[in-house]
């Protein structure tokens, strides 16, 4: 028997193995047996990483979570979606959509108030990195904010939504958001926030279209541009700006809206940040602070690095806090 022929046996034989284990699991979880169930589970599951059997293993657990949670078993089920992440971090599996699928269904079965929860996304969104992204995949991100809008966890889902590249997504949510939480006079907040932070980390196409979806498709805002309200025409100035380069024209910009840019004390330290990134704009010195203290208000507020780092840079710590 050829090598490739035998490989292919061996992985048929691995999986009607498997299929038999769970076949035998799941019977067993029907009974109501959760905690033998549960034991075996872990028991196979050091057994299959002891034989470097990793797709086996997490292929096992993340069937048996599944089942866990359908008995509304959360402790176990929990459980082995920590071990399904062990199994990635500690095999050479690739980053994948329908890993990160699989992933994003296990955190959205999960107690939404569980620290189990809140575990397991860091854990995942540290290994989907894959070296490029480090605040986790893209993708990941999406996912997660789509099971936290549909949570009404507005909130949380913006800040994954921000390091996602669904602009779209984003914009829809807020509209929702702002609807159902906010007051009819701060339509243009929402907008405006999530522009500046997308801006800031350097993600211009999610910034234009969050934009344009948002004033689209929000009830109380009329049809633009020119806008009624005077920050939303300044958030479109500043787009057009962005795609000029030319510092003159920021400059005035956001001398001219100061008023409007006065609603969130926030705002104006987006825009130093914005000035470095896509007008040339050297980075602010502190008088306030000197030495060791002021470099590192400097590090976190990602000043210091030359233009070729500034891609990186904006990954590696935001200016401010993107919450």
């Amino acid at each position: 028997m050829s090598d490739p022929e035998s490989l292919r046996c061996s992985s048929v034989r691995n999986r009607g193995g498997v299929q038999r284990v769970e076949g035998k699991l799941r019977a067993s979880v029907e009974r109501g047996d959760y905690y033998e169930a549960h034991q075996m589970y872990r028991t196979l599951f050091f057994r299959y990483m002891s034989q470097t059997k990793h797709a086996e293993a997490r292929e096992l657990m993340y069937h048996g979570a599944l089942l866990f949670f359908s008995h509304n078993q959360q402790n176990s089920a929990a459980d082995l979606s920590m071990l399904v992440l062990e199994v990635l971090e500690k095999s050479d599996a690739k980053v994948e959509d329908e890993i990160l699928e699989h992933l994003a269904k296990l955190f959205s079965l999960m107690d939404q108030n569980s620290p189990e929860r809140a575990a397991f996304v860091s854990r995942a969104l540290k290994w989907s990195t894959g070296g490029s992204s480090k605040l986790g995949h893209p993708k990941l991100h999406q996912l997660l904010a789509l099971t936290l809008w549909k949570e009404q966890n507005y909130s949380e889902s913006r800040y994954h939504f921000l390091h996602s590249s669904d602009g779209e997504g984003c914009a829809q949510m807020l509209v929702e958001y702002s609807a159902s939480r906010g007051y009819r006079n701060e339509v243009d907040l929402f907008v405006a926030q999530a522009v500046l932070q997308f801006l800031c980390l350097k993600n211009k196409s999610s910034a234009s279209v969050v934009f344009s979806t948002y004033t689209e498709k929000h009830p109380s805002i009329q049809k633009g541009p020119p806008f009624v309200q005077p920050l939303l025409n300044f958030i479109w100035f500043l787009l057009l700006a962005v795609d000029g380069g030319k510092l003159t024209v920021f400059t005035v910009l956001c001398e001219q809206y100061q008023p409007s840019l006065k609603r969130d004390p926030m705002y104006n330290e987006y825009l130093d940040r914005i000035g470095q990134l896509f007008f040339g704009v050297p980075p602010k010195q502190s008088p306030s602070y000197g030495g060791l203290l002021g470099n590192l208000l400097n590090s976190l507020m990602g000043s210091g690095e030359d233009d070729d780092g500034a891609e990186e840079a904006q990954e590696d710590s935001s200016p401010i806090e993107l919450d």
